[in-house]
């Protein structure tokens, strides 16, 4: 093999097929399309899932449950995870438990549960402390922090509106 082998015969742009432009082409008369029917007519389109009329394997398929589009995808971590990763006086925020590799993937929220025992000093945030890692984060003597959450664009409205009205009384007085 020569060296100026290598890229012999790759194009960085290939030449657009012509198609119907006779039969010396290779694409004349029908252009690729057959003869007749549905896929040979201008304007033809078909949706992806169509399998020539037979039922299509997307409705014989069983559907099971829903996907909820407003659901909240919660992650956990478990205070005796924390305490093993974590040095006393250390705080522990979303991104120092991703660091730790104690928090994976995509979530909007993270919640702190009471399984384990913390024995040190440690100022954790996150998004929902369960009742039992709160009390055993308060007599380790650790620090709690409530970090805010995603807000529901209903509720920046609702909040939107109240101040406009509020503004609206306060011009008028």
């Amino acid at each position: 093999m020569i060296l100026n082998d290598v890229n012999r015969g790759i194009r960085k742009n290939k030449k657009r097929k012509r198609l119907g432009r006779g039969p010396g082409s290779g694409q004349g008369k029908t252009a690729g399309r057959g003869h007749k029917g549905q896929g040979s007519r201008a304007g033809h389109s078909v949706s992806p899932v169509f399998e020539g009329g037979r039922t299509p394997i997307v409705m014989k398929v069983p559907k099971r449950g829903f996907n909820n589009r407003f659901g909240v995808t919660v992650a956990v971590v478990n205070l005796g995870q924390i305490d093993a990763a974590f040095e006393a006086g250390d705080e522990v925020t979303l991104e120092a438990l991703a660091k730790k590799n104690l928090s994976r993937g995509k979530f909007d929220l993270l919640k702190i549960l009471g399984d384990g025992e913390l024995t040190k000093k440690l100022k954790i945030s996150a998004h929902r402390f369960s009742k039992s890692a709160a009390e055993k984060i308060e007599k380790a003597g650790a620090e709690m922090v409530v970090v805010a959450g995603k807000v529901p664009v209903e509720d920046k409205k609702r909040a939107a509106r109240a101040a406009k009205r509020e503004a609206k009384s306060a011009a008028a007085k």
